[in-house]
């Protein structure tokens, strides 16, 4: 069986699903999509996922804890946590200055676990699913210094990168289906009995 290892960009998920609307598909088993994203001669060997921690509104924080938790639960997914920093914004009409938050390490760490990953030879393929052209660089590293190994894109909802596509091996957009199949049970019971809830505004 040839092995996989599949590398979330947690941000760029999230923003495809919530400029589609799809809402009600944000509480994702990740380890089962990735199942379902493979041939019949691949096995997963992990699935990295790489986000940031949303501090605030507490709303939110609360909803990202509870899907944090409920991957948490599940065997073969590993977590990887950039920064959530706050940065200022001048209204170039009024002059008004508020704070916009941006993510920041998550492609850096991409970059490195997948070059590293490769270097190392503990997959076969490598399945990306993000958009962001930050990443050619390290998918072209994996070509030149490991050209046995493949990398296949697969794109979030409302999202695509034609340096990406241009770049990697194959590629393909993640449909409603996959995504609709993939989903956590509504209720998830953690060891020693505590039961984690779809959040209501993912229903």
């Amino acid at each position: 069986m040839k092995r996989v290892i599949a590398y979330i960009d947690g941000f760029n998920l999230y923003f495809g699903l919530r400029e589609k609307g799809w809402k009600h598909l944000y509480w994702l088993n990740l380890y089962h999509l990735c199942e379902r994203l493979l041939l019949q001669d691949q096995q997963i060997v992990t699935v990295k996922y790489f986000t940031a921690r949303v501090s605030f509104p507490e709303d939110k924080r609360l909803r990202q804890n509870a899907f944090l938790e409920a991957l948490e639960t599940q065997k073969g997914i590993e977590i990887f946590f950039g920064k959530y920093m706050l940065h200022s914004r001048v209204c170039s009409q009024c002059g008004w200055v508020d704070k916009v938050p941006s993510e920041k390490m998550t492609d850096v760490n991409i970059a490195v676990e997948m070059v590293s990953d490769a270097l190392q030879d503990v997959f076969d393929t490598a399945i990306l699913i993000s958009a962001d052209s930050d990443l050619v660089g390290a998918i072209m590293k994996i070509r030149q210094f490991c050209p046995n190994k493949r990398v296949v894109l697969a794109f979030p909802p409302a999202r695509v990168s034609k340096e990406l596509q241009q770049a990697a091996h194959a590629s393909f957009t993640l449909g409603h289906g996959v995504l609709k199949n993939s989903q956590f049970p509504n209720e998830i019971e953690k060891p020693g009995g505590f039961i984690l809830r779809r959040p209501v505004n993912w229903q």
